[in-house]
């Protein structure tokens, strides 16, 4: 079983930075793919990034591309999402979640695939 709890969020001024972090609990997340998605008020959950369990691949949404950047530090068992160059459409509510397929360097954008997910945090950007 693995927990997942977000941290890092907050309020900030349209072209500023967050960091935000995923701690997760249990020894198998290192094996596992995460991502970061986000829902924004009255939208569905949308894919913001993916990495898979090794660190070395990532994936964007394109509205984000170039700006965030995830990463993960499997020693720790945390992931990273930093942002940049913020906007205030990317206020949301953002949240890890990691995918129980062990080693697997397959890729999945949707919300459905993944299986373990932590409460939110929330990022408000403003103009």
């Amino acid at each position: 079983q693995v927990q997942l709890v977000e941290s890092g969020g907050g309020l900030v001024q349209a072209g500023g930075s967050l960091r935000l972090s995923c701690a997760a609990s249990g020894r198998t997340f290192s094996s596992y793919p995460m991502g970061w998605f986000r829902q924004a008020p009255g939208k569905e959950r949308d894919f913001v990034a993916i990495i898979n369990w090794r660190g070395d691949s990532t994936h964007y949404a394109d509205s984000v591309k170039g700006r965030f950047t995830i990463s993960r530090d499997n020693a720790r068992n945390m992931g990273y999402l930093q942002m940049n160059s913020l906007k205030p459409e990317d206020t949301a509510v953002y949240y890890c979640a990691a995918r129980r397929s062990p080693y697997s360097l397959e890729y999945s954008f949707s919300e459905r695939d993944y299986n373990y997910w932590g409460q939110g945090t929330q990022v408000t950007v403003s103009s």
